[in-house]
């Protein structure tokens, strides 16, 4: 399973934003990592530059390695529509990330692993695949035997209201996935249009 292991925090230094985790050490310690943080010589950066950060964002937030964000933008780009706006919507429609808005767990990563274990089942069958991607109206439920696993539901933080494109139910714990998000819905900063950019060149 292919997937980013190294240091979270100087990712979230890198753009400033808590791509990956709670962001706590921002507030202390604000300043880009490398030896001279923030006095580097460059103060604004080239165009190719700031195109290739917001797909290193898009990357990292979503935990997709390059090969398979590649493969994703394609199918974006052959959808009709703005292709931007379907990279994001394909991107929120992995069953890791539905998982994750769905407020099963705090973290993407912890997502993808609660799918990799066998906990998630999509209309009924255990799907383990995280990158799998799921269509309006598949219902998202824990496989039985962990409905009982004390430690899920201490994982569980309840679905944000404004997530208004998954539905939740406390009682049954089964989320269903109602239709594709429109952009405005995505909270995420990423602006898609400089990715579109630099994959067309």
């Amino acid at each position: 399973m292919a997937r980013y292991t190294g240091a979270k925090t100087k990712i979230s230094r890198i753009f400033g934003e808590p791509i990956l985790g709670n962001g706590k050490w921002l507030k202390k310690n604000s300043n880009p990592p490398g030896q001279h943080g923030a006095n580097r010589k460059r103060k604004t950066l080239g165009e190719y530059a700031l195109q290739l950060r917001e797909k290193q964002k898009a990357k990292y937030t979503y935990g997709v390695l390059e090969r398979q964000f590649r493969k994703t933008f394609v199918e974006a780009a052959r959808l009709k529509g703005v292709t931007g706006e379907n990279l994001i919507r394909l991107l929120e429609s992995r069953l890791d990330n539905i998982v994750y808005r769905l407020g099963l767990t705090a973290s993407r990563p912890e997502a993808r692993q609660l799918v990799n274990h066998k906990h998630v089942c999509v209309n009924g069958v255990v799907t383990n695949i995280p990158s799998y991607i799921c269509k309006p109206g598949d219902e998202i439920s824990y496989y039985n035997v962990s409905n009982k696993k004390e430690f899920l539901k201490i994982k569980n933080r309840g679905k944000n209201p404004k997530i208004g494109w998954l539905e939740w139910n406390d009682t049954t714990l089964k989320g269903k996935f109602i239709n594709y998000p429109e952009r405005d819905q995505v909270p995420e900063n990423i602006k898609e249009q400089l990715i579109v950019e630099l994959y067309s060149k």
